[in-house]
C-alpha cells in the first residue's frame, strides 16, 4: 500500500505556492528543512517536500486525482507548471502529465 510520497523541492516556498495554487493542498512546516503536505480527503499527510532531493522528470510517475481535469490543466499552467502531455484517454478515465516549477514530472487523472 502506497502511504507517503516525498517530492524533491529545493525551494520549499515555491513548491508550496505551486501545489497550493494548482491543487489546493495544505502544508505543515517542520522547521525550515521539511514541509509535509495533505491533498485533502483523509486529513492525514500524504507526503512531503524534500529540499535535499534532486528534481527529476524520470522515475516513478506520481498521479494526483482531479475532479475536473480541464480546470486542473489550467490551474497547473496558472501556478507556473508546464503541461507536457495534454489530456488523453486511458482505460479508467483521462489524464495529463506536467512538470512542476522545480522540474518534477507528475500526472493528474480523472474518471471523467
Amino acid at each position: 500500500m502506497l502511504d507517503y510520497v516525498e517530492i524533491p523541492a529545493p525551494d520549499l516556498a515555491a513548491a508550496k505556492a505551486f501545489y497550493g495554487s494548482a491543487f489546493g493542498w495544505s502544508f505543515v512546516d517542520y522547521g525550515d528543512a521539511y514541509v509535509g503536505f495533505s491533498s485533502g480527503g483523509s486529513g492525514e499527510e500524504d507526503g512531503g517536500f524534500d529540499p535535499a532531493g534532486t528534481p527529476s522528470a524520470s522515475g516513478p510517475l506520481v498521479q494526483v486525482y482531479s475532479d475536473d481535469l480541464e480546470a486542473s490543466v489550467a490551474a497547473v499552467r496558472e501556478a507556473g507548471g508546464t503541461v507536457v502531455d495534454e489530456p488523453f484517454a486511458f482505460p479508467g478515465g483521462r489524464r495529463f502529465h506536467f512538470t512542476d516549477p522545480a522540474g518534477n514530472r507528475l500526472g493528474a487523472w480523472s474518471r471523467q
